[in-house]
C-alpha cells in the first residue's frame, strides 16, 4: 500500500508517562520503525488528585521525543495504549508540536520509514484512531529554563495562575569553551527545564505570573516561551 501524499506535516511527537511503563513507548517505537526518538526521565509536579487525569503526578516520569510524520501519531498511539492494556490509567499523556521546517538528511530518513512502514499500516484504523486526538482544543507547552533549586516555588506561581501541573528536567546550559553570560544568564549554571501544558486561554496568565517573580531578572534567570500544540492525547485505553 502507498501513501502518496506523504510526507506530509512533520509532528515533534512528547509521551510523558510513569516511568514504570516508560519502555512500553520504546517497544512500540523499534516496531514500527520510528528512525528518531529521545528519551529522559523527570519528575512530576500536579497535584495528586488530577494524577489520573493528567498521568503527571509527583512521581518520576518518562519524557519521550520522537520526530514524526503526522500520518504515523495516531498508529504510535494505538500501539501504546494497545501495548499499556489493563494498565493505561494515569499512565499519562501524549501530544504533538507542529515543525516549521527540518534538515534535509532527516526528511529523506523519515521518507524512507514510510515505505518501511506501508506494508503494516491500515489507513483505516489510522483515520479512526485519530478522531481521539482532541485536534478542535487549543493548547499550549510553556517551557522554561530556570536556574536550579526553584523549581517548587515556580510551580506554586503557576499552579496560583491556572497551571494544572507540569513536569522538570534537570539541565546543564553548554557554550564554546567558558561561562558566558547572555542577557544576564548565566549558561553554565545548572537549570531545570519545566514543561506545562495548558489550554491556550491560561498560557498568558501563568507566563505573566511566572516571569514576575521568576523571569529574566529575578534570581531564577528564567526564560519562558510556548509553542502551540495542536493535539493532545490520553493514554489511557478509555479515553
Amino acid at each position: 500500500m502507498s501513501n502518496p501524499k506523504y510526507p506530509g506535516t512533520i509532528k515533534l511527537l512528547f509521551f510523558i508517562i510513569d516511568w514504570t511503563k516508560a519502555k512500553v513507548v520504546s517497544k512500540v517505537f523499534e516496531q514500527e520503525n520510528v528512525p528518531f526518538y529521545f528519551f529522559s526521565k523527570a519528575k512530576g509536579t500536579a497535584n495528586s488528585e488530577i494524577l489520573d487525569l493528567l498521568g503527571i503526578g509527583s512521581s518520576d516520569k518518562g519524557i519521550i521525543l520522537c520526530v514524526e510524520q503526522d500520518f504515523m501519531v495516531p498508529v504510535l498511539l494505538k500501539g501504546v495504549r494497545q501495548k499499556l492494556g489493563a494498565h493505561s490509567a494515569g499512565a499519562g499523556i501524549a501530544f504533538t508540536v507542529p515543525l516549521s521546517a527540518i534538515n534535509q538528511p532527516i526528511l529523506q530518513i523519515l521518507k524512507e520509514s514510510i515505505r518501511q512502514n506501508d506494508a503494516a499500516l491500515d489507513a483505516k484504523d489510522a483515520k479512526k484512531e485519530g478522531k481521539d486526538m482532541s485536534n478542535e482544543i487549543k493548547n499550549d507547552l510553556i517551557i522554561s529554563i530556570i536556574n536550579q533549586g526553584y523549581s517548587d516555588e515556580f510551580m506554586t506561581a503557576a499552579r496560583e495562575a491556572g497551571a494544572r501541573g507540569g513536569t522538570v528536567l534537570n539541565a546543564r546550559g553548554l557554550t564554546s569553551n567558558k561561562p558566558v553570560k547572555f542577557f544576564g544568564v548565566s549558561i553554565q549554571d545548572e537549570k531545570e527545564i519545566i514543561i506545562i501544558l495548558t489550554s491556550r486561554d491560561k498560557r498568558t496568565p501563568i507566563m505573566e505570573a511566572v516571569s514576575k517573580t521568576y523571569g529574566i531578572n529575578s534570581q531564577a534567570n528564567g526564560i519562558i516561551f510556548s509553542l502551540p500544540v495542536d493535539a493532545v492525547m490520553s493514554l489511557n485505553v478509555g479515553d
